[in-house]
């Protein structure tokens, strides 16, 4: 995904240090490629001339780590999203919850092993520290309010039905509250764990909460929460004492200025500057474009990557956001920004810095 960023740097202070504008390129799941191909792509992202990246943690975890030092030695400064799917941090005998075969089966968050969890990740950041890399800012977790990364919100054998609105609406509340009681208890491992770390000056950022809409939610037949109310349920079980930011995605689903502006605006609404609460990272943001051409036609997308931009660098300047990292580089059909082998007109939009706008 590709990035313009403002960083802060000192996670161990909570986020008080000077706001730095970065922008960098998100990749996940490079732990599936070969050697050759993560270092190609890492390579054309640094050559694009990003600096930052989003990576993944994930299984194997020994190559996503080999990733991470390609990446490393490359100049690439890393925001390490973990997922907390990962079935190392669950107990033999967990059974994920399944996905009626529309989406995938996963594991309730509820059920998460803490000490497995702390265990994987010591042994992950020694290793890293073995290897010299240093990371950025780390991302327990993804998209916690969707039932397709939290098995602890319910997917419908068929979709169509009215899904909940809020959490007093959830099949089960009480299995999802408990989850997020456990993620607060993994955030607060997380921190002490990247504490302990050559990375500990790392920012912690809670994970980025998925922008699906009810009605989308309908369609799918899955539970979702708006990101807004996680974050206060989240506040609430202390979570601001773990981490220097919150995270949240954003997709708009059309691609008119306007609409954008007033999308935008309103999901970044709980967003705060450090002194009064906690800023946010924008972990994924993404503009499709489904024409597939060479060379591509991004006229449309670049409206409204300008109008996205310029919502991000309103709520930069009033010190509610430090981050937005644009999705994808060159995965996601619609989102990627690297097409026919080179940065897409949009792509130069996503990734150009504040100061030079």
């Amino acid at each position: 995904m590709v990035c313009w960023a403002t960083l802060l740097h000192g996670g161990s202070a909570l986020a008080s240090e000077v706001a730095v504008a970065r922008f960098g390129i998100n990749r996940l799941n490079l732990a599936w490629l070969k050697p050759a191909e993560q270092e190609r792509i890492l390579q054309e992202i640094a050559d694009s001339g990003a600096t930052h990246v989003r990576l993944s943690l994930s299984r194997p975890v020994d190559k996503s780590i080999d990733a991470l030092e390609i990446a490393n030695r490359l100049g690439l400064r890393i925001l390490l999203e973990i997922q907390l799917s990962n079935k190392s941090y669950y107990a033999d005998t967990v059974r994920p919850r399944t996905g009626f075969g529309r989406i995938w089966d996963i594991n309730r968050l509820s059920d998460l092993d803490l000490d497995r969890y702390r265990a994987g990740l010591k042994a992950a950041l020694k290793r890293m520290d073995a290897l010299g890399i240093r990371l950025d800012a780390v991302e327990p977790g993804n998209e916690i309010n969707l039932a397709g990364y939290n098995g602890d919100l319910a997917v419908y054998e068929k979709p169509g039905e009215p899904t909940p609105r809020s959490v007093t609406d959830l099949k089960d509340r009480v299995a999802f509250e408990k989850g997020l009681d456990k993620y607060v208890e993994a955030l607060r491992v997380t921190r002490e764990e990247v504490q302990q770390s050559e990375s500990r000056d790392a920012v912690i950022v809670s994970a980025g909460l998925a922008d699906m809409g009810a009605r989308q939610a309908d369609q799918e037949g899955m539970e979702r929460l708006d990101p807004a109310e996680v974050i206060a349920l989240l506040k609430t079980k202390g979570m601001d004492r773990f981490v220097d930011a919150y995270g949240i995605h954003i997709y708009p689903a059309r691609k008119d200025p306007k609409a954008i502006r007033s999308v935008a605006t309103k999901l970044l609404g709980f967003c705060e500057p450090a002194d009064q609460g906690r800023p946010c990272w924008v972990t994924e943001w993404g503009i499709g474009n489904r024409a597939q051409s060479c060379p591509v036609d991004d006229r449309e997308r670049e409206g409204a990557m300008s109008a996205m931009r310029a919502v991000f660098e309103q709520f930069s300047k009033e010190k509610r956001l430090d981050a937005a990292y644009y999705y994808d580089w060159d995965t996601e059909k619609n989102y990627r920004l690297w097409r026919c082998g080179k940065l897409s007109p949009a792509g130069v939009i996503a990734i150009t810095p504040d100061d030079l706008n």
